[in-house]
């Protein structure tokens, strides 16, 4: 996992859902989080392809509700540019 990417995910997801980093980790699913709704989530899917100059997919969009898929998406996508 990169570490760097993991960070900024957290903290895009924190500023996202308003809540703290801390309740993020490499594990966390969207049913873990209350705050990660559906409008959360496409707010989050806007925020990532800011953070990360990256556009989504509706299929990917549907697929990232866990922070191991959005940073495997991202391992993928960011290591083929």
């Amino acid at each position: 996992m990169n570490l760097n990417r993991f960070e900024t995910l957290r903290e895009t997801m924190a500023v996202t859902f308003g809540i703290e980093a801390g309740r993020i980790n490499a594990n966390t699913t969207q049913n873990q989080v209350p705050e990660w709704d559906s409008i959360a989530h496409l707010n989050l899917m806007l925020a990532l392809e800011d953070a990360f100059n990256l556009r989504l997919t509706v299929k990917e969009i549907q697929r990232l509700t866990s922070v191991p898929e959005i940073l495997r998406h991202l391992d993928d996508t960011c290591s083929s540019k």
